[in-house]
């Protein structure tokens, strides 16, 4: 799990580290691991440096020297008329050439890779005129660009991104990410995220993101003397005449990722539909450990007390479409609700633009008010608890965003809270295989055939579980988070 902290909690975290170690230069740290980064991403070739008048410009020119020491052509584009002091002289002395904006325009074919030092994490400003242009013009030619800290124009704590900013090939980001690295659409300005940890102690954070042996840890693995009811029987009340798809799309989700035993009880006309599609399903209520409702019910009248009978049950449920407008007030222990923004918007009594505005803040109020766990689906998949701790999922490509694809979700983390797992665990790791099976088998699939890839996903987590280093658990950030 990775910690996503705040500029704030970055800022003291460094003061900290400065006060106990004087004569330790985060700054120069920071500026080795650009120039090494550097050097793998253009070996050869001139490397354009972009400085702003901070912390983060500072970087980029300590960068300058050390790359100059490694005997590199490298330009600097002042793009204020301040710059750092001491990063200046640093680059100066060993010759580096400063560029006026206009030569900097001309020399741009010629470069193999642009430094963007401009505008770090302490400035929420958009960028200049100047600055606009130029990232126009590297994108138009294909220049690689590699950011540090954030490319400049995003707000580090915001998943929005503005209208300009510079969109970097690979970032490096130092103790720690925040929000604009991991949550889309700024995430898709980042490129590769490297993150460098020079040392800092950083607090304990109430957002974090999940990492692939996150999963491989936490899944509910058979053991040799599992059978069908203890790995957990999920019910599942789903679909209608008019989406029948919803019924097989959900019960497809449960089934290849490993659900005990399927107990289908929606209508008939789409319980002969699922049968045929999985055989394995029985039809009808019994004992199970948790409930899957809402997929495809439509908005007809036989709605109103279909969900009466789940509440009744006390056990876990997945609660999601068109069952989300019939909850209580407050919901039992153990649920989860699986909304995707215009859904959340409707029973929060909001506009959707509102939630897509600031869907973490959104999410905690629904999860507050239900007291319950909140999956709020899309592009990033935000899981909220009662307690405000919000987790997001591994991300998957765009292919994902398509109908059915929250039907088979739901399946998925049906199975799981079956299993046993707490509902911020299950709606985690549900999103997050969903999103390693579709980047395992990129392109156009139907959910259902990314479904089908689920076992192959598993497979392979089951073999990261067996290395015996990964189960040690020494894992830095820098070596789990990069994309």
């Amino acid at each position: 799990m990775i910690g996503i902290h705040s500029v704030q909690q970055i800022r003291a975290a460094e003061v900290e580290f400065e006060s106990r170690n004087p004569d330790i230069s985060l700054m120069q740290r920071a500026a080795l691991k650009v120039a090494e980064r550097a050097m793998q991403m253009a070996p050869k070739g001139t490397i354009l440096v972009a400085v702003g008048p901070g912390n983060n410009g500072g970087d980029g020119l300590y960068a300058v020297r050390e790359l100059m020491k490694m005997g590199r052509h490298v330009l600097v584009w002042q793009v204020t008329d301040k710059a750092h002091p001491g990063g200046v002289i640093a680059a100066r002395q060993l010759g580096a050439r400063f560029m006026n904006t206009l030569a900097v325009m001309r020399q741009l074919p010629e470069i193999s890779l642009v430094i963007d030092a401009v505008v770090g994490l302490g400035s929420h400003r958009g960028l200049s005129e100047e600055m606009i242009i130029f990232a126009e013009e590297v994108r138009t030619l294909s220049i690689p660009v590699l950011a540090v800290d954030i490319p400049s124009g995003l707000d580090p704590d915001s998943h929005l991104a503005p209208e300009h900013a510079v969109h970097a090939n690979w970032t490096v980001v130092f103790s720690a990410p925040q929000l604009c690295h991991l949550a889309q659409p700024a995430a898709s300005y980042c490129g590769d995220v490297e993150i460098i940890d020079l040392g800092c102690e950083l607090p304990d954070t109430d957002i974090q993101q999940m990492q692939r042996v996150d999963v491989a840890r936490w899944w509910p693995w058979p053991t040799q003397y599992a059978d069908k009811y203890s790995r957990g029987g999920l019910g599942i009340d789903t679909g209608s005449d008019r989406y029948p798809g919803a019924a097989i799309l959900s019960v497809t989700g449960a089934v290849f990722s490993g659900a005990g035993i399927l107990r289908f009880s929606g209508p008939p006309s789409c319980a002969d539909m699922v049968v045929r599609r999985q055989p394995s399903v029985t039809i009808g209520r019994g004992r199970v450990q948790a409930w899957l409702v809402g997929c495809g019910w439509g908005d007809g009248p036989e709605n109103e007390h279909r969900l009466d009978h789940v509440l009744e049950a006390g056990i876990p449920a997945v609660v999601d479409a068109e069952a989300l407008v019939h909850i209580p007030a407050a919901l039992p222990e153990g649920w989860l609700m699986t909304p995707h923004a215009g859904e959340l918007a409707t029973i929060m009594g909001v506009k959707r633009a509102e939630v897509v505005a600031d869907p973490i803040r959104h999410a905690r109020e629904a999860a507050k008010r239900w007291k319950t766990t909140v999956l709020l689906k899309g592009a990033t998949q935000y899981i909220a608890e009662e307690n405000g701790r919000v987790t997001l999922a591994i991300p998957g490509p765009a292919w994902t965003a398509q109908a059915g694809s929250g039907d088979v979700l739901a399946g998925i983390c049906g199975t799981l809270m079956a299993a046993g797992l707490p509902a911020w665990k299950a709606a985690s790791m549900g999103a997050s295989v969903q999103a390693m099976a579709a980047t395992h088998r990129p392109g156009p699939y139907p959910p259902e055939r990314q479904a089908e890839v689920i076992p192959e996903v598993l497979a392979h987590l089951a073999g990261v579980i067996g290395d015996q280093a990964i189960l040690a658990g020494n894992l830095t950030p820098n070596s789990i988070a990069v994309a």
